[in-house]
């Protein structure tokens, strides 16, 4: 089903993003940010990282200073195994048909998370490329981030580097450690270049793997909740561990399986499978080196 226009499918491949209205339902939306109210509930009984992923690994992480009194619950990892909501938004949503006809038509499920910054949150997230996290066979992939709040200036908004999707692949690893961002110098020029993506809930941003993007710290007393689905391809297949493994990896969401690979010419480093509940703590490094 076409539901983006030539001009935004366009738009994605010079700019590496574009922006969706009505990326799910409002039934859906509002489910989805009733389970999210939950999970947030829930955390208020947790001092640390809880639940586990099918690799063993904490699926709920809160930042450093939460608290029953404050929760600041920042990353679910793969929701669609705990949340039938989830799950069904990341198959049927028409944000799913946007992502094939950008990555399409063939297409398969990747990895989900759930990233939130709770108000006053101070976690930023530093200037990277998720295809340096997931290289693959080639780079049909793309991210859709779902916004389950109304996403402004003040709450911490996705950046992007409009074009940047088509340079070059930037060492993720500073000085021996993965930091899961690239460099000083080159952060600063990306933070000069960037453009805010806001929008009301419901609608997203779908991103291009390679391009380059960042947020700040939350700054407002309104939340800035993202419920984000990457799909790739069925001919791009996996070069390393999924980095936020599911039992969904390599579900075929649209179109058929051919069982076929292609493959794109790219260099980059191999990233470092996360131990901890997020790659917060991997970005967290970077002060330390």
């Amino acid at each position: 089903m076409k539901v983006l226009s030539d001009d935004q499918v366009e738009a994605f491949h010079r700019d590496g993003y574009v922006m969706m209205k009505g990326a799910v339902s409002a039934d859906d939306l509002t489910a989805l940010q009733e389970v999210f109210a939950g999970w947030i509930a829930d955390s208020r009984s947790h001092t640390g990282p809880w639940g586990t992923t099918v690799d063993g690994r904490a699926r709920f992480d809160v930042e450093p200073g939460h608290s029953a009194e404050t929760p600041a619950l920042r990353r679910v990892a793969s929701p669609v195994e705990v949340s039938d909501v989830y799950l069904e938004a990341m198959r049927r949503a028409p944000m799913v048909d946007a992502a094939a006809q950008l990555v399409g038509p063939n297409m398969e499920f990747n990895n989900a998370k759930v990233n939130s910054k709770q108000p006053g949150a101070t976690t930023a997230v530093r200037f990277h490329q998720d295809f340096l996290y997931e290289p693959h066979t080639n780079d049909d992939l793309v991210a859709v981030l779902i916004f389950l709040d109304d996403v402004t200036a003040e709450n911490g908004p996705l950046e992007v580097v409009p074009g940047s999707h088509r340079g070059p692949l930037y060492e993720h690893w500073q000085d021996g450690v993965f930091t899961g961002a690239v460099a000083a110098d080159v952060a600063e020029e990306a933070a000069e270049r960037a453009v805010a993506c806001h929008g009301p809930a419901g609608s997203a941003c779908l991103m291009h793997t390679r391009i380059l993007h960042g947020s700040a710290p939350n700054r407002s007393a309104s939340a800035r909740t993202l419920y984000i689905c990457t799909y790739r391809s069925e001919d791009s297949q996996p070069l390393q561990a999924n980095h936020i493994p599911s039992r969904f990896d390599g579900e075929v969401v649209r179109g058929v399986a051919t069982n076929r690979v292609r493959c794109s010419v790219s260099e980059m480093t191999f990233p470092e499978i996360p131990t901890g509940a997020s790659f917060f703590e991997q970005q967290a490094q970077l002060g330390a080196v």
